[in-house]
């Protein structure tokens, strides 16, 4: 019951990140990634969570090199960006 708590508060933060931008592209790896997600992946994501937008961005735009914690095969499969909707569809 805890882990499905705790994967709900994840989606949710990850959607509500306060940029559009972030809220795509992190709450659309969770959602897509969810039903795959362990106990360490989840936790591994609430640590990116307390990182700022900006920079979990470039991180994952490939932008800037993230800190060693973050340059983790979860990062490259991020920056994959195939979990990303066709925004049109969305209406964004």
């Amino acid at each position: 019951m805890e882990d499905d708590t705790r994967l709900r508060r994840l989606k949710f933060r990850a959607s509500h990140r306060g940029t559009k931008e972030a809220d795509i592209m992190l709450g659309g790896y969770v959602e897509a990634r969810a039903a795959q997600l362990s106990e360490d992946d989840i936790t591994w994501l609430e640590a990116l969570m307390m990182q700022q937008d900006v920079d979990i961005m470039a991180w994952i735009l490939g932008k800037q090199t993230p800190p060693a914690a973050f340059d983790t095969a979860m990062m490259r499969d991020m920056q994959k960006l195939d979990y990303i909707q066709d925004t049109m569809k969305l209406g964004w």
